[in-house]
């Protein structure tokens, strides 16, 4: 996932809408959006590769949310690292408060590769990066999260929050939340963020949806959750060729 926008109790019918972009290899492996046979309170894509097994985003029936992304470190990799695909999977499966949960993902950040998490009870929203200090409480707004610290003013970070708001203001359908994700603009070469990729890539990744031969924009979300716990999930997902299908669901949190 390497593009997460939310709107946290900033609308008087939704106490939280997400719409995200998943970036990964295309030849990396993953199920769409269901509830897991194995784990059936969960509401989450899957990476099924050998390398993963988590999730990116999900919810629980109990109306836990979690996202993970990455943050953008070349050449630095700590070898045998934890699935940092476990981190949301391990919160929307748990009863732990948010700050309980990164308190504890705090203890053992020197396990895992880069990466930011957001999760949230409906009651809090918290994000934690093991590269970037404390555990904290996003403040109720608009916030953007690429492959840095939340709400660094990358282009397409600050473009998606611009026009998640719009769309909030708008009332706006989910289709209107998928063109938004749909963004393949690159950023002019003078704003592009310096974090070690070649040129190439990071004029590629400056896009909200992101495309080359071998590694792109993957899943987009969409995931809107109402102040009386009714919630749906759009995820319309891609490979190397463009949409392979959309799954839309809609449920009610056990609260």
């Amino acid at each position: 996932m390497c593009l997460v926008l939310t709107a946290w109790k900033a609308h008087p019918e939704y106490v939280l809408v997400v719409a995200a972009n998943r970036d990964e290899f295309y030849k990396r492996e993953s199920s769409p959006i269901g509830w897991w046979a194995d784990k059936p309170e969960i509401l989450a894509g899957r990476d099924v590769s050998p390398q993963g097994g988590g999730t990116w985003l999900g919810v629980s029936m109990q109306g836990r949310f979690a996202a993970v992304t990455n943050v953008r470190e070349p050449g630095k990799v700590i070898e045998g690292a934890r699935s940092r695909g476990e981190l949301p999977v391990n919160f929307v499966a748990g009863a732990e408060s948010p700050s309980e949960y990164l308190r504890g993902v705090s203890a053992l950040a020197d396990r895992y590769n880069g990466f930011n998490v957001l999760v949230s009870d409906l009651n809090e929203l918290w994000w934690y990066s093991n590269r970037a200090g404390e555990p904290s409480a996003l403040d109720p707004g608009l916030h953007g999260l690429s492959n840095a610290s939340v709400d660094t003013q990358w282009p397409k970070v600050s473009n998606g929050v611009d026009g998640l708001g719009k769309l909030l203001e708008a009332d706006a359908d989910v289709e209107s939340y998928l063109e938004l994700l749909a963004d393949t603009t690159q950023a002019p070469d003078e704003l592009l963020p310096a974090t070690g990729l070649p040129i190439e890539m990071e004029r590629i990744a400056s896009a909200a949806f992101c495309v080359s031969p071998e590694y792109g924009t993957t899943a987009s979300t969409v995931l809107r959750i109402r102040r009386d716990g009714s919630f749906d999930m759009t995820e319309r997902r891609f490979d190397a060729d463009g949409s392979i299908g959309t799954t839309e669901l809609h449920g009610q949190f056990a609260r």
